[in-house]
């Protein structure tokens, strides 16, 4: 078997070959026999038995890279895509996006996830898994009517599968989205200037990243602080923050800005992500209640762990202050959420279907390679939507169960 790989540059654990890695040694070790490694040399792909191990989070423009001519799939060999990855770094995150671009592409591929003795017996199977549909139409239904919600900068490169029509958005869920440049919100950022805060906890040593000083922090409120004058600005009722581009250009995060954007009503998402958006601003408005963005880290049978670097900071029931766990800068939050029912909705980019799940949050934990606020939540056949057909990477997390409160507002009757 061929292995190729993906790894992001802002992951620096993964600066040694995949041929050094345990988890892949393991998994030679259950498959009696090595794989030939071919990391990210792409010339003879499609020539053998090929797997592509996606070795950290923000590796998916690098696939479109590899295998898009002029912006059409093209991949060589015409053969099913076979995504290979780990329980970290956002490795299942990004092969979740690759998948949706794929799907909606109607191009044969899967994930391959689990423990080493799991992932071997899959490499070594020919047939399909069988699975059972878990996505529903999405009707015409205006439920964010009169909503304006911005996109400030455009979405992370590594969305690959999450361009939203705005008309579509429009016509749709009744909402309209608005254009906002990165600069002005830099603009905003380099006047200093201090919004009123809610009352914040005060700083901690991180358990994992490196100390934040006072000057990191205050700055990460100061983009909390201009992204407030652009919501009065342009009259927002959200947003979403191409927030990597702050690691570069202020060497800090958008993490604490949109913690407490969501704690006060404002929708706040990650990453330019405007599916995300919509399916936390359309759960909002069903459930009154915050949303969650996370990420998929780990599958194993009905439970999932979820991750990410912010949580609403009045939908937890503690936190506390790390760094961004990509970039170790900034201010990140870890948040305990409180156990029980809890509801998992999103809403596809082209606004077609959605999927909505009852689910229990079970636990909480906090590991050093994964985002920074991490749940564990059980439920029954979930895995099989994640890994076979999902509607992108990030799905949005509510405290409550209002499954049935969203099918009958979203869902068309067949």
């Amino acid at each position: 078997m061929n292995l190729y790989t993906l790894t992001s540059d802002l992951h620096g654990e993964f600066s040694m070959p995949a041929s050094n890695e345990a988890f892949i040694l393991a998994i030679e070790s259950n498959l009696g026999e090595p794989f030939t490694h071919k990391g990210n040399d792409y010339a003879d792909y499609g020539q053998g038995e090929d797997i592509i191990y996606v070795r950290t989070g923000g590796t998916e423009g690098l696939f479109k890279k590899i295998f898009c001519q002029d912006g059409v799939l093209s991949v060589p060999g015409k053969k099913k895509i076979r995504l290979l990855t780990s329980g970290k770094s956002n490795s299942l995150a990004a092969s979740m996006e690759i998948l949706s671009y794929l799907c909606q592409r109607n191009y044969p591929a899967e994930i391959i996830h689990g423990d080493e003795q799991q992932i071997a017996r899959r490499l070594q199977e020919t047939s399909d898994e069988s699975f059972i549909s878990q996505r529903l139409p999405l009707k015409v239904n205006k439920i964010l009517e009169g909503k304006r919600l911005g996109v400030v900068g455009r979405p992370s490169d590594w969305l690959i599968s999450s361009d939203v029509g705005y008309r579509k958005a429009y016509d749709t869920l009744g909402v309209e989205l608005i254009d906002i440049p990165m600069e002005e919100l830099l603009s905003e950022f380099e006047k200093g200037q201090m919004e009123p805060l809610p009352a914040l906890k005060g700083l901690n040593t991180p358990k994992f990243g490196k100390p934040i000083t006072e000057e990191t922090f205050t700055r990460s409120l100061l983009v909390y602080s201009a992204l407030k004058r652009i919501v009065a600005k342009y009259h927002l009722n959200g947003l979403t923050l191409r927030c990597f581009d702050l690691l570069t250009a202020i060497q800090n995060t958008g993490c604490m800005a949109l913690a407490i954007l969501n704690s006060e009503g404002i929708i706040g998402t990650c990453e330019g992500d405007v599916p995300t958006m919509l399916s936390m601003a359309a759960g909002q408005a069903l459930c009154s209640t915050p949303g969650f963005q996370v990420n998929l880290s780990k599958a194993d049978r009905d439970e999932l762990l979820f991750a990410h670097c912010t949580v609403p900071l009045n939908m937890v029931k503690d936190y506390t202050y790390d760094t961004h766990f990509e970039s170790s800068i900034g201010v990140a939050v870890h948040g305990e959420l409180p156990e029980g029912p809890a509801t998992l909705l999103k809403i596809g980019s082209d606004l077609t279907h959605f999927v909505v799940r009852d689910v229990e949050l079970a636990a909480n934990q906090y590991e050093g390679n994964l985002c920074r606020t991490q749940i564990i939540i059980k439920a029954d056949g979930l895995k099989d939507y994640m890994l076979h057909e999902p509607l992108g990477n990030h799905h949005v997390i509510f405290l409550g169960h209002h499954a049935q409160q969203i099918k009958e507002m979203l869902r068309v009757d067949r």
